[in-house]
């Protein structure tokens, strides 16, 4: 073969895989494309020199990486807006004509379920393809993007441009892979979406080239190009060479939405690949640009949300499940029913207290719904179908898993012993973290380490460590062994209120943990329930948990106090300023570190808070703030910048 006739060659081949793979339109049989892709294949291993750069054979997937590197998006990929009714359609439609002062169009198309990913072009070539990530930054998949067949890896446009999409998976592939897991013994994924994030996220491209991942573009981020529409470069995208969706429709009013929003809902079941809403956008690019975003929407474009799918199935039994941090959860175990592509055999039930409420019972035929990713939940008991055999479900008074005595608090019931297996590692990551002792080194990955080794099942045996011990674990050696124990027994001597907050008391946070330290010092194992009530901002929920956490973990915690000794709180001056008696929320990135800003504001008399509500007075922003300060905006709460903080401060007597 000569490299005039291999070129030619690839050409067709890419010809035939355009038509099978994105117009979904075989131009000849399986024998015929596999004999032309070996010949291909033949040449390029003779000569690999001359091998054209988006030759076909480049999607087989090259060698396993040992991790994705971080990238960057020129421009931002942002969340959409979720709109679930007629209603709130309206209201979003309001909005966005008020904005304007007129009418715009609007256009229309289905929104797939699965994995975002953005991917660069430039000179013609695929460069990079980048998972979204939290918008700014995404993980670097290139190698694995080029495995899926419907991402041209050369387009017939050589100016930089992102063509953002969706990467989704056809439900019947969704079930065999999950058959061949099974037989594997590996985990299954939970939906279709789980499978396409998955495959794509693969560290063997080899493994995602056998997935046959789809890409449907559904937007565009960096680029030069002249239309004054959506509508007509979303054309331009499909002529490249990308899968076009099975509609796309322009619309004037919300009739017109509504109409092409019921005709997605009917096709929802038997296209084979998930869908889960209608995507509306303003059109106009200019009008876009006008209207802008919020901190985390575009306010030109938004989600029309299918409505959940419910089915009927039958409570089997309840079991118990005892979360990271303790929280005991009811789980109905149901007759296996399928719903959006998934089996579903479990759901949950919250709490007690929504079992009380919906009053469910063991042998109940209920109603089972499941809605994108929201996990399955019952909403309805069908009553009329009990025949006298169904039984009440007791709430627990003992953990499930180590048996101590349960924390009710009527919606939650949670386990605070700090020895429960099931909650002990989330218990050390949290005693050692930066807001409790700040043990250096003793990150998540860390202590799951020791866990998994039986180094350590308590945060008492953190203080008993080895270093022959560390130096056997993978990663360790004899310097970072010496520099973990050195952090350990650094926190010896720790303020009081650290050691407080490094429990992780429920209700008990840094504030509180102050406070208890203030007016009781070491002593308060032995408060009673009438002296803490008499401290202020303590209520009866936060007072029961303190008394009930002390009995259980009372012996664990005089150990504790034995080996770290913490000191006494020291009262200092508070300094008068606006901030003083205030309560204060800090959100986005700061030119400093968020401790070192809360303990400044403390020193001037401000209660520093992590969520924002009605009682909040001040809200403190820097770059990139976020849903905070959404809120704060909607309460009509004081916003002020991280300088004007500062300038404040600085005016303070």
């Amino acid at each position: 073969m000569t490299q005039q006739e291999y070129k030619e060659k690839v050409a067709l081949l890419k010809k035939y895989a355009y038509a099978y793979y994105v117009k979904d339109n075989p131009l000849v049989t399986d024998e015929e494309y596999d004999k032309l892709y070996k010949e291909i294949e033949r040449f390029e291993s003779e000569h690999p020199s001359l091998k054209e750069p988006d030759s076909p054979t480049t999607r087989v997937g090259g060698e396993a990486l040992e991790g994705f590197s971080k990238a960057k998006h020129i421009k931002r990929m942002w969340s959409m807006e979720d709109v679930f009714d007629l209603n709130e359609l309206k209201e979003w439609l309001n909005r966005v004509e008020k904005n304007l002062h007129l009418k715009p169009s609007y256009y229309c198309e289905p929104k797939f379920d699965g994995a975002s990913l953005n991917l660069l072009y430039d000179n013609g070539y695929l460069k990079k393809a980048i998972t979204r990530g939290d918008g700014i930054e995404g993980e670097d998949v290139t190698q694995n993007a080029k495995t899926i067949r419907s991402i041209p890896i050369k387009i017939s446009y050589d100016k930089l441009i992102e063509i953002r999409g969706e990467v989704v998976i056809k439900k019947e592939d969704f079930f065999e892979i999950n058959k061949e897991r099974e037989r594997e013994g590996e985990t299954l994924f939970a939906n279709p979406r789980n499978a396409a994030a998955g495959s794509l996220r693969q560290l063997d491209p080899k493994i995602t080239a056998k997935r046959r991942l789809f890409f449907y573009p559904w937007g565009i981020g960096e680029n030069s190009l002249s239309f004054s529409l959506l509508s007509e470069k979303m054309s331009f995208v499909y002529k490249l060479g990308f899968l076009s969706p099975p509609f796309h429709q322009k619309c004037q009013n919300i009739d017109c939405i509504e109409k092409v929003y019921k005709k997605t809902v009917k096709m929802r079941d038997d296209f084979p690949v998930m869908m889960d809403g209608l995507v509306v956008k303003v059109d106009e690019i200019d009008l876009q640009k006008r209207l802008g975003f919020t901190v985390k929407y575009p306010r030109w474009m938004c989600a029309y949300k299918f409505p959940a799918i419910e089915k009927s199935t039958k409570i089997k039994d309840i079991i118990l499940q005892v979360g990271r941090t303790g929280v005991v959860t009811p789980v109905a175990v149901v007759e296996p029913v399928e719903i959006e592509g998934v089996v579903v055999e479990r759901a949950t039930l919250h709490n007690f207290d929504e079992i009380e409420r919906k009053d469910i019972r063991i042998g109940d035929r209920v109603i089972i719904i499941r809605s994108g990713d929201v996990i399955p939940k019952i909403i309805k008991v069908l009553e009329n179908f009990r025949n006298g055999n169904e039984k009440k479900i007791q709430r627990p008074k003992f953990c499930p898993v180590c048996s101590k005595e349960l924390l009710d608090e009527g919606a939650l019931i949670k386990c605070q012993n700090l020895e429960c297996a099931a909650r002990v590692v989330n218990s050390i990551i949290y005693f050692a973290s930066k807001q409790c002792l700040n043990i250096d080194g003793l990150g998540k990955k860390i202590v799951e380490q020791l866990y998994k080794e039986n180094l350590i099942k308590s945060v008492l045996d953190l203080f008993y460590l080895k270093s022959t011990d560390l130096m056997k674990l993978e990663g360790f050696k004899e310097k970072k062994a010496q520099n973990l124990l050195k952090a350990i027994d650094a926190v010896k001597g720790v303020e009081c209120w650290r050691f407080v907050n490094s429990l992780g008391i429920e209700h008990i946070g840094e504030v509180a943990s102050k406070k208890l330290c203030e007016n009781f010092g070491l002593d308060f194992l032995n408060a009673t329930k009438e002296e803490l009530l008499e401290q202020e901002g303590f209520g009866e929920e936060m007072a029961e948990s303190l008394l009930e956490f002390v009995r259980v973990n009372q012996e664990l915690i005089k150990k504790l106090m034995n080996i770290i000794k913490p000191k006494a709180l020291q009262k200092k001056e508070i300094r008068k300023s606006v901030f003083t008696d205030k309560t204060v929320v800090l959100t986005g990135s700061m030119s400093r570190p968020r401790g070192e800003i809360k303990e400044l504001l403390e020193s001037y008399g401000a209660k520093v808070t992590n969520s924002v509500s009605k009682k909040t007075d001040f809200v403190i922003y820097g770059d990139d703030a976020g849903s905070k300060y959404e809120k704060a905006k909607n309460l009509g709460i004081k916003l002020i910048s991280e300088n004007e903080m500062q300038k404040l401060l600085n005016e303070s007597p």
